[in-house]
């Protein structure tokens, strides 16, 4: 094997091995064939095992448009959880979600409550983008909204942010606009939810970034 071709492996599987980290994976095995269905039965009812499921989905025909499903990624055991709405172009190239400018943003928040990326967990209520990132379809919430369910219960937050009006009231089941949402605390399955305007939105509108503050200064208390 030439040294070019093993410089590529080597590569590919460490960006595999960074995916499955950040997507909540913390133990990788070794193991023959037949032992396989052994090790994923044990993970059943973990977060790896949701992914796994979740990568292969054919539930919409975004799994036909999609480059990447992007899953979540953060701490499994986090206190703190964001759910936004549904990957975007970055997000779609790469796995990971709010990894283009309104992540970059919603990283300086995470950050000035003290935390880090990694101290938290983030995903989104659709776990495919949308075509040019239009509003997600009734078919596809139906398709996609019990994986974050279960990503919940498995993560067991103690405050979920959501983020944007689209999360909100999708995790709420409600249609009051999100502008009455944020700012007051809400409940999940018996989760505190904290609904706040979506870093995106912040990007075109920065003069509501002290109201997003006063939500997260609200969590924090919380936490």
């Amino acid at each position: 094997m030439r040294i070019e071709e093993l410089d590529s492996i080597i590569t590919s599987i460490k960006s595999y091995l960074e995916l499955e980290k950040a997507s909540g994976v913390e133990e990788f095995y070794s193991c023959a064939a037949q032992d396989v269905a052994t090790v994923q039965d044990g993970a059943a009812g973990g977060l790896a095992a949701l992914r796994k499921e979740v990568l292969g989905c054919r539930e919409c025909d975004l799994s036909r448009t999609r480059t990447n499903v992007v899953f979540g990624a953060g701490d499994p055991k986090a206190k703190l959880m964001f759910i936004g709405e549904a990957p975007g172009a970055d997000e779609d190239a790469q796995g990971l979600p709010f990894v283009g400018r309104a992540g970059q943003l919603l990283t300086k928040i995470i950050e000035a409550m003290g935390l880090k990326r990694q101290d938290v967990y983030i995903a989104n209520i659709l776990k495919c983008r949308p075509p040019n990132n239009r509003p997600p379809l009734p078919t596809e919430i139906l398709a996609c909204r019990d994986n974050v369910r279960r990503q919940v219960e498995m993560i067991k937050p103690r405050v979920i942010c959501t983020l944007g009006k689209f999360a909100s009231q999708t995790l709420l089941g409600t249609e009051t606009p999100i502008s009455a949402l944020r700012g007051t605390f809400h409940e999940y399955n018996g989760t505190k939810v904290m609904p706040t305007f979506h870093p995106a939105y912040l990007l075109r509108n920065p003069e509501d970034k002290k109201l997003v503050w006063q939500d997260m200064k609200k969590v924090m208390k919380e936490l």
